[in-house]
C-alpha cells in the first residue's frame, strides 16, 4: 500500500501592528477634535435683605407669583398677595400660564421690552428640588427674559392660608 504523507500548510500569520496604530490614531484625533458640551446655567437672582428694611416694590400689573407646592401642584396669581385669588395646577400645565400672562403684560405695554413679566418663585416646605428646577425649566422655555426672583422667605399669611386650604403646603 502507498503510504500517504500530509503535509500541513503553515497559516498565513497577519501582522496588525498597522491597524492597531491606525485605530489609536484615529481615537485620539476624535479625542481631540470634540468639544465638550458646556454647562448652560440660568441666572436666578434671590432678593437681598434691605439694610433698612424697604424692599424694592415690584409692579403688581406685570407680577405672576409661583407658589410651588406638594404633589407636583403649584398656584399662581397675578399681582399682589390677597388681592388675587390663585389658581391651582400640575407643573406640566404651568407653561400655558406663563405663555399666556407673558403675552397680557406685553400686550398691555405694547410690546415695551422693558416692560416684561416679571416672576416670583416662592418654593413651599411641601415642594423638592424636582419642582424647582422642573419651574426654572418652563421659564426657560417660555422665553422670559428677566430673571426670575426666588423668594422662600417671605411667604405671605394670605398664601400660607390658600395652600393649606387646598392641602398643597
Amino acid at each position: 500500500m502507498a503510504e500517504l504523507t500530509t503535509s500541513r500548510k503553515a497559516a498565513p500569520k497577519v501582522d496588525l501592528t498597522a491597524m492597531v496604530d491606525l485605530a489609536f490614531l484615529l481615537i485620539t484625533f476624535f479625542m481631540l477634535t470634540t468639544s465638550l458640551s458646556k454647562p448652560i446655567a440660568m441666572d436666578i437672582a434671590k432678593p437681598d435683605e434691605p439694610e433698612d428694611g424697604y424692599q424694592q416694590p415690584v409692579p403688581a400689573s406685570r407680577t405672576m407669583t409661583i407658589l410651588l407646592g406638594k404633589d407636583n401642584k403649584v398656584a399662581w396669581y397675578m399681582g399682589e398677595a390677597g388681592k388675587s385669588r390663585p389658581n391651582i395646577e400640575e407643573i406640566a400645565q404651568i407653561r400655558k400660564s406663563i405663555v399666556r400672562n407673558r403675552d397680557l403684560v406685553a400686550l398691555n405695554n405694547n410690546n415695551d421690552a422693558k416692560k416684561t413679566l416679571f416672576i416670583i418663585v416662592k418654593p413651599t416646605a411641601g415642594a423638592n428640588y424636582k419642582n424647582f428646577v422642573d419651574i426654572m425649566d418652563e421659564l426657560k422655555i417660555a422665553k422670559i427674559t428677566a430673571a426670575p426672583a426666588i423668594d422662600d422667605d417671605h411667604i405671605t399669611d394670605e398664601e400660607q392660608r390658600f395652600m393649606k386650604e387646598h392641602r398643597i403646603l
